[in-house]
């Protein structure tokens, strides 16, 4: 086997002179020794094309594909009109789903207007961009906003019942740049007021509360809204966008920033990816949204155009004083949402949304009829909810996967030091009374 080194010898020489170190093993000091390659890799000897395709379809069929999915905490597995995969794969789009110049293309532009547009209908709030990457990196964006709005802000509160991989992504986004993340502690699987009441102090420059929350549970802002905005804090609201088909905005609750997931609007679970993340905000932060934001102008002609515009990317204007360094965007995933939000319409938003509520609601009535399982906790919820069992979740879990049911999420899985017998359960639209009279019966099954 010969390794592939793109630079000479003396090429290599030069770098490290030139970087004050001695060698390679040196330039590589930062990462964890268990983990560096030190040998090469075994590969087998290459084989025809043929033998290769048959080989890796041997090994397709080893995923099982066909298990009923109760599957949640983050991404969830929604009802996809035909519409959406139509569309987005035209060649315009999808030969080019995060275009780096979208100036090129008028269509891309509109398409990018009318998902800010949605966005900022749905989150009731003033202005959107473009799309981020996710829901979790929008948070850790909507955090620098706040850190560059509130004077002598340098610390950002989280709540503990927001998605941890939120929480990961914030730590990692400020580890080094002199900003705290503090985690506000959940109580009865909610924000703790009385905790965020204690922790809100001069320099807190924005705080975030998820709802749904992790555990599935809505959270009522009221009280936490009322204090965060006394204390000259900005609010920050992450929410499935799903749910505010029939729950109140993050713009009703007085939010100053709202973040999220496009994942439930008609975008496949795809192993977790890709997606795209949503930001919207009050009009007086325009300038510091991140990224792309697409505006709609005439031209010289009087004919409507789009243009890309107000943007505060790093190789624009600001250049050194950049807000962030997103400079590009998930197009084509925020294309399918915004196809998904068009095609239903807000009656049938609302109509999905409501779907989702009252199927997790005949599910979590059916599963907390079983002898031994009861509710974590007391919330109020959307399309998800928190179930102690009487036995270890993770084995509840192996159970039912070869019963033909992914069962939900264990918590130990997203916490390791959770209780080992409680399950997040997601339900959406998706699932009819069939699948989930089944599912419950293959429950109590798994449990006896």
């Amino acid at each position: 086997m010969f390794a592939y080194l793109p630079h000479t010898e003396t090429e290599i020489r030069e770098m490290l002179e030139r970087t004050g170190l001695s060698s390679l093993d040196e330039l590589f000091l930062d990462i964890p020794e268990k983990i560096r390659l030190r040998d090469g890799i075994d590969l087998p000897s290459g084989i025809g094309e043929y033998q290769v395709f048959r080989e890796m379809e041997s090994l397709s069929q080893k995923n099982n594909i066909q298990p009923v999915s109760f599957l949640g905490c983050g991404c969830y597995d929604h009802l996809i009109p035909a519409v959406i995969k139509h569309l987005t794969s035209r060649s315009e789009f999808l030969t080019a789903y995060t275009p780096y110049q979208a100036e090129m293309s008028q269509g891309m532009l509109q398409a990018i207007f009318e998902f800010q547009s949605l966005m900022c209908r749905l989150t009731g709030l003033d202005v959107s961009n473009a799309s981020l990457y996710d829901g979790h990196t929008a948070a850790a964006e909507a955090a620098a906003m706040a850190l560059n709005s509130v004077k002598n802000g340098d610390t950002i509160l989280v709540s503990a019942s927001a998605h941890p991989s939120t929480i990961r992504v914030l730590k990692s986004y400020y580890a080094d740049m002199g900003i705290t993340v503090e985690a506000v502690p959940a109580e009865g699987g909610a924000t703790s007021i009385q905790e965020l009441k204690e922790r809100l102090r001069p320099g807190v420059a924005g705080v975030i509360i998820q709802t749904p929350n992790v555990y599935g549970i809505l959270e009522d802002l009221s009280e936490a809204a009322e204090a965060i905005k006394a204390a000259g804090s900005m609010l920050i609201i992450s929410a499935n966008p799903l749910s505010l088909g029939i729950c109140r905005s993050p713009g009703e609750w007085g939010a100053d920033i709202a973040v999220g997931d496009c994942q439930p609007l008609g975008l496949p679970p795809g192993f977790g990816g890709p997606s795209a993340g949503y930001i919207a905000a009050r009009e007086k932060l325009l300038r510091k949204l991140p990224g792309r934001i697409s505006g709609m102008t005439l031209d010289r002609e009087g004919r409507r155009g789009f243009v890309l515009t107000l943007q505060a990317r790093e190789q624009h204007i600001k250049r050194q004083r950049a807000t962030s360094n997103i400079c590009s965007n998930q197009a084509l995933a925020a294309l399918g949402a915004t196809v998904y939000l068009s095609s239903l319409g807000e009656e049938g938003l609302k109509e999905v949304a409501l779907r989702n509520l009252n199927n997790a609601a005949y599910a979590f009535k059916e599963l907390t009829s079983i002898p031994g399982v009861k509710a974590a906790f007391d919330g109020n919820f959307f399309n998800e909810f928190t179930l102690d069992l009487p036995r270890d979740a993770g084995v509840v879990v192996t159970d039912l996967a070869q019963r033909g049911y992914f069962a939900g999420v264990p918590e130990k899985r997203l916490y390791p030091e959770a209780e080992p017998k409680r399950l997040i359960v997601a339900v959406t639209e998706k699932r009819d009374r069939e699948e989930i009279d089944a599912f419950v019966r293959a429950m109590k099954e798994a449990l006896t």
